[in-house]
């Protein structure tokens, strides 16, 4: 073969490899923001949630059950980590994502055809917390998966842009649940959206889980994937059978990821409720504002995981770190401070938490090997969510209640960050390694 044909074939086949690059992100992004419309849309509907479903009389009570529910989904989480970590280091990312976003918006459908406590008493808050636990378990394995889909499909150079499309798609699937709660709260009655305005979003997430699952089916699974397989076929040699040599980097991992936990469940689930029951805010306007949250996140996220890229992922993480401990609670004063100080106080909140969520998925793909890859991802990231993320509304609304300060949850975001900081001086750099 001449040279000059050779030079034809090779740069014939770069425009397959970049097809396939943006395809893969493309899905991994798409369903993962399906699956996170379907769940945040309960922290969103969290108020009304509680009088549905939880006796009426004490809207304290209420709605500590009603983000009790949220907490309790949380349970599973550790263990669907494993269980899905393990099926996909073991047959592979693409099944993974597409059973878990099958299972996810199956779930979120059927909340939306609950009926409330008014019509089947205490069942009520049973069903929805049974429910709650099966999309606690479907979305276990979504984030891990997402993360290890794209980050062993992305070039190493670029694996921290790419990788962010990750939490800029849960943001993503955020935003759309919070846009169309708005829209309800702006067309529907009080009465309304309280009888069946609140089940329209959970209704829509079967067709929305169709055309995710869609996309995920024309896909293959990853290069670096189909290399270990190749490699080592034996499955057992793979996944949760493999993990004993990295118990020490999954404790750390967990140490790692309990800011994420605690501050994307604080300023992006939460905060719409604490902005109507702390600060006064009307539902739609505690909803709008906290848009401003998730228009900074987003457009942050991919240039923190450029950033990441030139700089490394440990240096941006630590110095995250030091910004919410040494801000926090100033933001959360200029927060009480209503008009443009709560929008200027939520852009820097959706700063902060950007500057973590933008390189931490591609952080946790590069600690571990990809023959347990998904599982250590997953079983860290799922048990530090669980223990501190889905707990988080719970334990802040039980912290301001006990301390009768408002400001409380913004010590708990501080407290978990120097956790996190502590952690990660334990880490090594992984910026610009082979993913193996």
């Amino acid at each position: 073969m001449g040279k000059s044909e050779e030079l034809v074939m090779q740069n014939s086949s770069k425009p397959d490899i970049s097809a396939g690059l943006k395809k893969a992100v493309f899905a991994a992004a798409l369903g993962n923001a399906i699956e996170w419309f379907d769940y945040a849309s309960y922290g969103y509907l969290a108020a009304i949630i509680a009088t549905v479903f939880f006796p009426p009389g004490d809207r304290t009570a209420a709605l500590l059950g009603a983000f009790a529910v949220f907490a309790v989904s949380f349970i599973v989480r550790p263990i669907g980590g494993i269980f899905w970590g393990n099926f996909g280091d073991k047959i592979g990312r693409r099944r993974t994502l597409i059973y878990t976003i099958s299972i996810m918006s199956i779930a979120t459908f059927t909340i939306g055809l609950l009926p409330g406590y008014s019509v089947i008493g205490i069942w009520a808050p049973l069903l929805l917390m049974m429910i709650r636990m099966v999309q606690g378990f479907a979305a276990s394995g979504e984030y891990a998966g997402s993360a290890s889909f794209i980050s062993e499909y992305a070039p190493k150079g670029k694996r921290g842009l790419l990788v962010s499309m990750v939490p800029a798609s849960t943001a993503a699937g955020l935003m759309f649940a919070a846009l169309v709660t708005s829209l309800l709260d702006y067309y529907l009655s009080s009465g309304a959206l309280h009888s069946w305005g609140w089940r329209i979003p959970f209704l829509i997430a079967l067709p929305l889980g169709y055309l995710g699952l869609f996309i995920r089916l024309r896909l293959e699974d990853t290069p670096v994937f189909k290399k270990l397989e190749k490699a080592e076929p034996e499955e057992e040699k793979r996944g949760l059978r493999a993990l004993k040599p990295y118990w020490k980097k999954i404790l750390i991992a967990f140490g790692v990821v309990l800011l994420n936990a605690v501050g994307f469940y604080i300023i992006l689930s939460y905060m719409p409720t604490y902005l109507m029951e702390e600060v006064g805010f009307s539902r739609l306007h505690g909803t709008l504002i906290t848009l401003v949250t998730l228009f900074t996140y987003v457009f942050i996220l991919p240039l923190i995981g450029h950033l990441a890229d030139l700089v490394g992922r440990k240096r941006v993480l630590m110095t995250t770190c030091v910004f919410f401990v040494l801000f926090t609670y100033p933001v959360f004063l200029l927060l009480s401070q209503g008009g443009f100080w709560s929008i200027l106080a939520l852009f820097l909140l959706g700063a902060f938490l950007a500057g973590n969520d933008g390189v931490l998925a591609t952080f946790l793909t590069e600690m571990f090997p990809t023959s347990v890859r998904f599982t250590s991802f997953g079983l860290a990231f799922n048990t530090g969510n669980a223990l501190f993320g889905g707990t988080a509304p719970f334990v802040a609304t039980y912290l301001i209640a006990l301390t009768n300060n408002q400001f409380a949850p913004a010590f708990y975001l501080m407290a978990a960050a120097t956790v996190c900081f502590i952690s990660l001086i334990q880490t090594t750099e992984t910026a610009h390694k082979d993913l193996s």
